[in-house]
């Protein structure tokens, strides 16, 4: 992975595998989403109006947010990997990687709603409207009840890189001084009891991403009740 994501990479290069590993992470997922809904497949097949509409959302609002906060996660694994600036605190790119996903994911899409109001007149044109169907859409994204969930889980693959590589050098940090280490290390070698103990945690750290997205979410449609 950090073959192709190099700090020392021209923007260029960077952003275009970032575009490709976006897109390849999108492709699944709206796949999965198409099918999951009955007669969705159909509709689209059989309605040119409603196949550009449906493709016009995937450009302009998921890839856009996918690429954004994927080339974020994949900045901090390159810088993470450098060798002439590597960071010395992993725990510090779990901590700025997490909130900034978080917040980046809910303003571009605040951001794309009222852009889609002004330019293809969606929400009735309306931007207030517009910002107000954000919370309630990201709400249900997690249980991928909207296709704004399908670009929730398409950010998650830089994640992966990222998270794997800072926790296991926290855990290289703070061998056998940790309760789950220790636990791990002692079903597993040293080696792949922390390599497991990697994964398990970069999970719990995604479940939170998704569970934080849909609290945050609540927060915002709480806010406008008022």
């Amino acid at each position: 992975m950090s073959h192709f994501f190099d700090i020392k990479m021209p923007f260029w290069r960077f952003a275009r595998n970032t575009l490709i590993v976006s897109c390849l992470s999108l492709l699944p997922l709206l796949m999965l989403y198409i099918l999951l809904w009955p007669g969705f497949a159909d509709m689209l097949l059989g309605n040119r109006m409603a196949l550009n509409r449906f493709l016009r959302q995937v450009v302009t609002n998921g890839l856009p947010v996918v690429f954004v906060v994927n080339y974020i996660s994949f900045f901090l694994y390159a810088l993470m990997n450098d060798g002439q600036r590597s960071i010395n605190a992993p725990e510090l790119i779990l901590l700025v990687d997490l909130p900034v996903r978080i917040i980046v994911f809910v303003a571009l899409h605040s951001l794309i709603y009222v852009l889609s109001a002004d330019w293809f007149g969606s929400f009735g044109g309306d931007r207030w409207q517009a910002l107000r169907v954000v919370g309630p859409t990201l709400m249900r994204s997690a249980f991928f009840e909207n296709i704004s969930g399908v670009y929730l889980y398409a950010t998650m693959v830089s994640a992966l890189p990222l998270y794997t590589t800072a926790i296991q050098r926290v855990l290289d940090k703070r061998s056998g001084r940790t309760t789950l280490l220790r636990l791990f290390n002692y079903v597993f070698s040293d080696r792949l009891g922390q390599a497991v103990a990697s994964y398990v945690i970069t999970l719990i750290l995604l479940a939170a991403y998704a569970l934080l997205v849909t609290g945050f979410a609540a927060l915002v449609v709480w806010l406008q009740s008022f």
